[in-house]
Formats: C-alpha cells, structure tokens, sequence
C-alpha cells in the first residue's frame, strides 16, 4: 500500500531558511501533536542553495584589509615574523646535524657490535671442535677397554 507522493511546502522565513514539509506529513504531525501536547520540530535548509552549503571560506579567499607597509607596526611585525623563522630554520637545521651525528654514531656502534660477533663465532667454533674432539677421544678409550672413568692421582699407583 503505497501512497502517492506529496507536494511539499515551503516557507521562507525573514532569517533566510526554508521549511519545507509534505502537506500529509504538516497534517498529521500538527494532530498528533496537539493530542499529545507535543511541539513539531521542523526540517531546516538553506534558502539560497548555492551558499556553499554554509560552510565559511578558506582563508585564502577571503579579502583581508589593506596594511600601510610603511608602518612601524607593520615593520616589527614583520621583523619579529623574520626573526621566529630564522629562529625555526637554525633549530630545524640543528635537529637535522644532531640526527646525523646520532646516525653516525650508532653505526660505529653496529660495527663494533657485528666485528664482536664475528670474533666470538669464531671463539665458539673453536670450543665446540675442541669438545667435539675431546668427547671423541673419550669415547675412543671406552671402546677400546678402558673404564670410561678417569682416576686421580690417589687412584693410580703409578704416580707415586
């Protein structure tokens, strides 16, 4: 059950908005309304539509007042600006050669740290082969009839 679409109404208020309401919806929300001792609250919009949808205009659009550049207001202001972007430029640089420096810095680091890696790779490669060798010998001397133990001193008669 559809019903056909209404005309809508519009009224235009002095302050430049529009209402505008279907005239079954006006009707029936101005009776229910007054049954229920409740306001209607209606729908706002623009009246001229091309207004840029209300927003306000970029800056760079909007006309600021002519300044008397001979001014000596005009002149500190602009000193002061020349200063603070002075100022801005000498810090970003600074950042910049303290950045660098920190760079250099932790690479030396890296250096160090990759030359010590490389030593004690080295240190445990030569470990593990003197255990590797070891732990052969031993395993050598139990296979061939020894006691898998090693004797102390006061163990072996001989070396007294």
């Amino acid at each position: 059950m559809s019903r056909p679409p209404q005309p809508n109404l519009i009224t235009a208020e002095p302050n430049g908005v529009s209402v505008i309401q279907s005239q079954a919806h006006a009707a029936a929300a101005s009776n229910a309304a007054s049954l229920a001792g409740l306001q209607q609250v209606p729908q706002l919009v623009p009246a001229n539509p091309s207004a840029a949808g209300g927003k306000a205009a970029p800056p760079s659009k909007m006309k600021k007042p002519s300044v008397d550049k001979d001014s000596d207001e005009y002149r500190q202001r602009r000193e002061r600006n020349n200063l603070a972007v002075k100022k801005s430029r000498m810090r970003s640089k600074q950042k910049a050669m303290d950045t660098q420096q920190r760079v250099n810095e932790l690479k030396e680091e890296n250096e160090r740290l990759e030359a010590k890696i490389k030593l004690l790779s080295k240190e445990l490669s030569v470990l593990k082969d003197l255990f590797l060798e070891h732990a052969h010998n031993l395993a050598d001397n139990v296979a061939t009839g020894g006691t898998g133990r090693t004797q102390t001193p006061r163990q072996n008669r001989s070396f007294r």
